[in-house]
């Protein structure tokens, strides 16, 4: 049986073997997600965060989550505050395909899609600002596919030319640590991604 990829550990040993902290465009989700994730990363390279996430709906919800993300990067101490870039609030663009998945399963077609879109977003703009790396906190979630999030990032990479940083932040108590903050700031945890049929499931 082939052994599965330690996500986690190609991405220590990158991040290790870097002779100066290298800047990570960082895809976000949302403030619980991200805060284990940005402080796992924060001492170790200079991150930007991109808040693109068109499949949270409806809007309210989707203000509500970027609030709480700003609401963590001041109250969290960091060695060094990200930069953050709110992308475009395009929900058009996500239900021009999910409506025609509206009943795909969790982590099914419709997910796949969803996740490229946004990391696609992100590996854009990391060309863009000519980072060194491009990442999501994505694969935090436990009802997020690490496999396939690290598939859809290396093909990203080989039509972008911006190194897909690979990970699996659940690993090593990273889900737990996102709790454990999220705690101690008081933040919003929703129980759903954030589009409409997620919610309805």
């Amino acid at each position: 049986m082939m052994q599965k990829p330690n996500y986690q550990r190609q991405m220590e040993t990158l991040l290790r073997a870097a002779e100066t902290p290298p800047h990570i465009l960082l895809h976000v989700c949302c403030a619980p997600c991200s805060s284990a994730v940005i402080e796992q990363l924060a001492p170790l390279a200079r991150l930007t965060l991109l808040f693109y996430n068109p499949n949270i709906l409806p809007e309210e919800e989707y203000q509500f989550r970027l609030a709480e993300l700003k609401r963590l990067l001041r109250e969290m101490p960091l060695p060094q505050q990200p930069a953050l870039i709110e992308g475009v609030y395009e929900p058009e663009v996500f239900l021009a395909f999910a409506q025609a998945l509206a009943d795909a399963p969790e982590r099914g077609e419709r997910c796949r899609k969803c996740i490229r879109l946004r990391i696609g977003a992100a590996a854009r703009k990391a060309a863009e600002l000519g980072a060194d790396y491009f990442a999501t906190t994505l694969t935090v979630s436990p009802h997020k596919d690490a496999a396939d999030i690290n598939a859809a990032g290396a093909e990203l990479a080989a039509a972008t030319g911006i190194a897909w940083l690979p990970s699996d932040f659940k690993k090593k108590d990273g889900y737990k640590r996102s709790i454990a903050l999220s705690a101690q700031y008081c933040l919003y945890r929703q129980n759903y991604c954030g589009c409409p049929f997620s919610k309805r499931d």
